[in-house]
C-alpha cells in the first residue's frame, strides 16, 4: 500500500511523540498508538512501518471498528471453505496478508473478548488457525494497534484482556489533541489551504486574514486535524471574492432550516381540564421560566443517555445505535454531560 502522506507540526508535545514512535520503529517489537479521532494515529502507524525494517514488505491496515463483531476473527485469521454459511471458498486473513512486514489494528478497543483471546495467542506464539481448519499457521507480524480509548480503563471494567494489553504496550505512543498544540493550527492551516488552492487551479494563495486566523487558532477542535483540514478546504472553494480568506465557517451544519433533533422531547397532548368547582381542586402549576428551558432539555439529554447505557449494559457502540447516533456523537454527548467512566 502506497500513499502520499505527510507528518506536519513543529510544537513540542507533537514533535515529542514523533520522536518517540521513530525510536521504536527500528525495534520488532508491539506499538500501541494513543490518541483522539483525527490526532493522526493511521500516519504514525505509516511512519512505525515505513522507518522499520520491515519496509518493503506489506502494511496491511484493518479498522476493527468497521466490521461486525461475527465477522472480525474472519478477517483476522482467514477461513475455510464451508466454514460458515456464505464461506464458499478458502480465504487469507489480515495477518497472512501482513507476513513479513506490519499489520495496523486501528480502534483496537472494539474487538471482542473472543477475538481479544484469538489475537493474544497470535501475537505471543506468531501462530493463526484459519477459522474451520484444525492446522495452525505460522506467521511473522509486527503489530501495531491504535485507539482513542483509555485501555487500562477498560480492563479494570473487564471489557479488556490485561494480558493482551500487557503484549502489545511494549511502547505506547500519545498523539496531542490540536488543542494541545495550538503553535500548529496555522502551520497545519496554511498548508491545507495552499494545496486545496492549487487543486482549484488558483495561481496566487494570500492566507488568510487576521480575524480568521485568530478564530482558526481560538477554536478547540475536537475532530483535531481532520476536522481542521475540512474547515480550511471548505473556507477554501467558498472564497471567491480573491485576497486573504475572510470567512470560515466551524459548523456546516448550522442553518435556520436545518430540522429538529431527533432526540428533542416529542410533545404530549394536554391533558383534559376539568372547569367544574371541585373539592380540594388546585391551582395548574405555573409553567417553568423560559431561563430554564436550556437546563429542561440538558437534564432530558443525560437521562436518554443514561437510560441508553444502562440498557447496553454500558456498551457505548450498542448505545449510540440505540439513539441514531454515530459513535463519536455519543462521546461527545457523554462528555458534554459530565457522564464519561473515568
Amino acid at each position: 500500500m502506497e500513499r502520499a502522506s505527510q507528518v506536519i507540526g513543529q510544537s513540542g508535545p507533537f514533535l515529542d511523540a514523533l520522536e518517540r514512535a521513530s525510536r521504536a520503529a527500528a525495534l520488532d517489537r508491539p506499538v500501541l498508538v494513543i490518541g483522539e479521532r483525527g490526532t493522526g494515529k493511521e500516519l504514525v502507524a505509516e511512519r512505525l512501518h515505513r522507518l522499520s525494517p520491515r519496509w518493503d514488505q506489506p502494511l496491511v491496515i484493518m479498522n476493527c471498528a468497521a466490521l461486525p463483531e461475527t465477522l472480525i476473527e474472519a478477517e483476522l485469521f482467514g477461513h475455510e471453505a464451508g466454514a460458515f454459511t456464505g464461506a464458499t471458498k478458502a480465504r487469507t486473513g489480515r495477518f497472512e496478508e501482513a507476513h513479513g512486514g506490519t499489520l495496523f489494528l486501528d480502534e483496537l478497543g472494539t474487538l471482542s473478548m473472543a477475538a481479544q483471546d484469538r489475537l493474544l495467542r497470535a501475537v505471543e506464539y506468531g501462530e493463526i488457525t484459519r477459522i474451520g481448519s484444525s492446522r495452525p499457521l505460522r506467521v511473522d507480524v509486527r503489530i501495531v494497534a491504535a485507539t482513542n480509548e483509555h485501555l487500562p480503563d477498560k480492563v479494570a471494567r473487564h471489557q479488556f484482556r490485561a494480558d493482551l494489553l500487557d503484549r502489545l504496550s511494549f511502547e505506547v505512543v500519545t498523539l496531542p489533541p490540536l488543542r494541545a498544540r495550538p503553535g500548529d493550527v496555522m502551520v497545519l492551516a496554511d498548508h491545507f489551504g495552499r494545496r486545496m488552492a492549487a487543486e482549484m487551479g488558483r495561481d496566487d494563495w494570500e492566507g488568510f486574514s487576521r480575524a480568521s486566523a485568530e478564530a482558526l487558532t481560538a477554536y478547540e477542535w475536537p475532530g483535531n486535524v481532520r476536522e481542521l483540514r475540512n474547515v480550511v478546504e471548505r473556507a477554501v472553494y467558498r472564497w471567491e471574492t480573491g485576497g486573504q480568506i475572510d470567512a470560515i465557517e466551524f459548523d456546516p451544519f448550522q442553518s435556520p432550516h436545518r430540522p429538529a433533533s431527533a432526540t428533542a422531547p416529542a410533545l404530549l397532548p394536554a391533558a383534559p381540564v376539568d372547569h367544574g368547582e371541585e373539592i380540594g381542586a388546585v391551582e395548574p402549576p405555573e409553567p417553568e421560566a423560559p431561563s430554564d428551558f436550556k437546563t429542561a432539555i440538558a437534564r432530558f439529554e443525560c437521562e436518554l443517555l443514561e437510560k441508553a447505557l444502562a440498557d447496553a449494559r454500558f456498551n457505548q457502540r450498542a448505545a449510540a445505535k440505540a439513539l441514531g447516533l454515530s459513535y463519536d456523537q455519543l462521546r461527545h454527548s457523554l462528555r458534554k454531560h459530565g457522564l464519561m467512566p473515568n
